[in-house]
């Protein structure tokens, strides 16, 4: 199976990586910059569950020459639009697109683009960023991806990517519930990613706070109700159990979200909270800790478009 990876950042990067440290055939689309520094220095991994150095096949939307049989899609959601420019010449009548996108709204875009039969669900949980070098800097005991066809059935297609998945030095592996996985995580990590940018800490000393845990239960309430609204597939008691997640992460965890404004880049507020507000203004549900978040990182990103047109 030829397989092309859209992006090499610290999602596509890792995994695609990975996939080729075993011997799969995996080729990494890429901007021009990146293109240069990894044919320069290599895909470079500092990881806690090993380090590996990789030269990647690299090309650009201005080099397509064939099909691929699966497009893994792991850009940020600022960038789907331009990404499914790039990778329209590289899909084909049999391609199959697993997007590893944070939230929800992305599935919809892709099935109107591709075709509902080409998408699969997807997610990842993993704590990776770029240090100065282009680095992938993989930090978390979490490294594992999820694939599942969005209607739950277990297909041809699937057990193949399961096999070429298989003994990767990571976990990779087929779910029949991929769509509530899906919609559990993107709560998760909206409210999550939603505490740490508005009180800039990570989630250790936010919770050690008079009413740290009590705001982020009460967030976490907040995005159930409008999920149950939607329909959204969620297990029972899924804010118990999420709140449990919280209480065990790691002092110093950080969303990726947060360590993005940190450095200053561009982050997920639409595609994330943006579009859970979207959806609790569609059906009359109230939000405001929701609201609270989404005005705090609407306002960084307006302060940093204004220091970018400065530049």
């Amino acid at each position: 199976m030829n397989i092309l990876v859209v992006g090499a950042g610290g999602v596509g990067g890792y995994f695609g990586g990975r996939l080729m440290e075993k011997g799969e055939d995996v080729t990494f689309l890429v901007r021009s910059n990146r293109k240069k520094q990894l044919e320069e220095t290599g895909l470079v991994v500092r990881s806690i569950h090993g380090d590996f150095k990789i030269n990647p096949k690299t090309l650009t939307n201005r080099s397509a020459n064939e099909c691929y049989d699966l497009i893994i899609l792991s850009t940020k959601a600022y960038h789907l639009q331009e990404a499914i420019e790039d990778m329209k010449p590289f899909v084909g009548k049999d391609t199959i697109i697993l997007p590893l996108l944070n939230g929800m709204k992305h599935i919809d875009v892709l099935k109107d683009v591709f075709g509902e039969e080409k998408v699969l669900g997807g997610l990842c949980f993993i704590e990776t960023t770029l240090n100065e070098k282009g680095e992938i800097v993989q930090t978390s005991q979490d490294h594992h991806l999820k694939f599942g066809e969005l209607n739950g059935e277990h297909t041809t297609r699937i057990e193949k990517l399961a096999e070429v998945f298989s003994n990767t030095k990571t976990e990779m592996k087929a779910s029949r519930n991929i769509l509530k996985a899906m919609w559990q995580k993107y709560m998760f990590i909206s409210a999550f990613s939603g505490v740490t940018t508005l009180f800039q800490a990570p989630i250790g000393p936010i919770r050690e706070t008079e009413y740290g845990l009590e705001l982020i239960e009460d967030v976490l309430y907040e995005i159930d109700a409008i999920m149950k609204k939607v329909g959204a597939p969620l297990d029972n008691q899924i804010v118990a159990k999420q709140m449990k997640t919280i209480q065990k992460m790691e002092y110093d965890m950080k969303s990726s979200m947060q360590r993005d404004m940190e450095k200053k880049s561009l982050v997920e507020a639409d595609h994330l909270q943006g579009y859970l507000l979207t959806l609790a203004e569609k059906h009359d549900l109230h939000a405001p800790i929701l609201k609270m978040i989404y005005t705090n990182v609407k306002l960084y990103l307006k302060n940093h478009e204004m220091n970018r047109y400065k530049q």
